[in-house]
């Protein structure tokens, strides 16, 4: 005859809470985690500490482990401003987006700090005129609900 463990009944509940959160499909190219806008203030730096900082780590060296989050200290792909701004606005690779949770002038403020830390030294800075262009169409950054 076999024993059933006490425990058997709290797995099962435990395996049916679960269940509901992993069939949500996971979105890396998304910011969808943050409802509205991210942050309200326009210092770079604390943006860069609330948005960013998880990824590229508090001293801007990136990181390598179950994904890559490349380094922004010393990186020379910063010394164009448009290319970073580009990147917050619109993501690259597993980056999201921040297109709909940053203003310009908030992307401005983070670009010029991450250009102007971490070992770099970029004296040019990119200002809100410099960001709109850049920016995708509502259309672009709506959310797939249809």
């Amino acid at each position: 005859m076999i024993r059933l463990n006490h425990s058997l009944p709290a797995l099962i509940l435990l395996a049916a809470l679960i269940s509901p959160a992993l069939s949500v499909p996971a979105r890396a190219d998304s910011a969808d985690a943050i409802a509205g806008r991210a942050i309200a203030t326009n210092d770079g730096g604390a943006i860069y500490r609330t948005l960013c900082q998880g990824c590229h780590m508090a001293d801007g060296r990136g990181a390598v482990g179950a994904a890559r989050f490349p380094a922004l200290a010393g990186n020379p792909k910063l010394a164009a401003a448009d290319y970073p701004a580009y990147v917050v606005l619109n993501g690259f690779g597993g980056m999201p987006w921040f297109a709909d949770k940053l203003s310009d002038t908030q992307v401005a403020a983070v670009v010029n700090y991450v250009r102007s830390h971490f070992g770099n030294h970029y004296a040019d800075t990119v200002g809100p005129a410099d960001i709109a262009p850049q920016r995708p169409a509502a259309e672009a950054i709506r959310p797939d609900i249809d």
